[in-house]
């Protein structure tokens, strides 16, 4: 029997988005599925698995066919996109393949069009997030929501990471609602709560002062990641022994270090830049707090969850999902540093509560999250329902999916 060839597209093989399509990708039967990643961007990156080697070494070592098409970058480039798309189609066209499942709002866009292009039988998309959110202004917004419904005509199946994600997706017509099915973001399996030795050893990694405590977050320090939310959080606890760490870097970690520094923060925050070992710092946190603008449904706050921290994160796209208020943790509104700074506060001033929180979240998500989860949705998605010929004319049963 041949394998299924599968291309998956992503515009960074990297951060959140990045793990969940390796991490589905390895969980699939080698001896079924024969899987190239397609990427923009090949370089420095980390899976959260903990190994050093990045995605990129873990990809190419598991026997995955790793393509860079260095054209296609995030930001928005005529240019760029247009050179992007046509060597898309050439690999596609090339590579023959029987499905292609793109990833991102860049990498969905340029590879659904190549896809069509290249006669690919089946598409499938992943939406974490949507590139259209309220900061924006509402004729970009607009123009982002009638593109994505241009390539809805294009696409088989929809995978949405979080409930509220693929509810939003329905509403705004971005997806049939006869085609979509959430899924949840594979992380790799935890221990549980860290052992005193480990906590000691993460805490002596970051330098942090004996008998503080330590806020932390994970992300890419940029504009999505809100990081001087997170920074006048911080300065708003108006509490000496506290200490921040950041674990991530990306183009605002300057302006973030300035900002903290003028804050008064100068010996009592840390950002750490990329790091290889997240799961071996996340031990060293006593709350783990998320200050994002928008998100879908971020790796960071289930591995901060699987690791027994108690979260505190903004209450954006499909974070409720996981954080389930007073129950799995605290919600509060992006933009609004003093409500993070009291529930940042609350959770530090009462560590019974904040560990009832924790261990529920941890049941929550135990089973969940699995990569083996994710394959068996993957599975399904590309081997079930109409081909290309019969999109925009006969739905995929959910029952295909289940």
């Amino acid at each position: 029997m041949s394998r299924l060839s599968v291309a998956v597209v992503i515009t960074r093989l990297q951060a959140g988005a990045g793990g969940v399509a390796l991490r589905g990708a390895l969980a699939l039967d080698p001896g079924r599925y024969e899987v190239a990643i397609i990427a923009g961007d090949c370089g420095v990156g980390t899976d959260s698995d903990g190994s050093g080697d990045g995605m990129l070494a873990r990809a190419t070592a598991a026997g995955l066919n790793v393509l860079s098409v260095p054209e296609l970058v995030s930001p928005i480039s005529p240019v760029s996109d247009r050179r992007a798309w046509r060597r898309l189609t050439s690999l596609l066209s090339d590579g023959g393949y029987d499905v292609v499942h793109t990833h991102s709002a860049k990498a969905g866009a340029l590879g659904r069009l190549a896809a069509e292009r290249a006669g690919t039988p089946r598409v499938v998309h992943t939406f974490h997030g949507f590139p259209f959110h309220e900061f924006q202004s509402r004729a970009r917004r607009t123009a982002y929501v009638r593109i994505e419904r241009y390539l809805a005509r294009r696409t088989d199946v929809f995978l949405a990471v979080g409930g509220a994600v693929a509810a939003e997706a329905v509403r705004r017509g971005i997806a049939v609602p006869e085609r979509v099915r959430v899924i949840n973001p594979a992380i790799e399996p935890s221990a549980g709560p860290a052992s005193p030795a480990a906590r000691a050893a993460a805490r002596g990694k970051l330098g942090v002062p004996i008998g503080c405590k330590v806020v932390g977050t994970v992300g890419r320090a940029d504009y999505q990641k809100a990081p001087e939310s997170f920074v006048d959080a911080i300065a708003r606890l108006d509490r000496d022994d506290v200490y921040a760490v950041w674990i991530g870097d990306g183009p605002m970690r300057k302006e973030m270090e300035a900002r903290a520094a003028r804050r008064g923060l100068r010996n009592r925050f840390l950002c750490t830049g990329h790091s290889d070992n997240v799961p071996g710092l996340l031990p060293g946190l006593d709350v783990f707090a998320m200050a994002s603008r928008y998100e879908g449904l971020p790796c960071a706050v289930a591995e901060a969850m699987a690791a027994g921290l108690p979260v505190v994160a903004t209450a954006v796209n499909a974070v409720p999902d996981v954080v389930l208020p007073g129950e799995t943790g605290l919600l509060v509104s992006p933009e609004r540093p003093r409500q993070l700074a009291a529930a940042i506060n609350y959770l530090l001033n009462e560590p019974a509560e904040a560990a009832r929180m924790a261990a529920a979240a941890r049941l929550l998500i135990a089973d969940k999250f699995a990569p083996s989860s994710l394959a068996t949705v993957l599975e399904a998605a590309y081997g079930a329902g109409p081909g290309r010929s019969a999109r925009g004319r006969q739905p995929v049963a959910l029952a295909h999916l289940a």
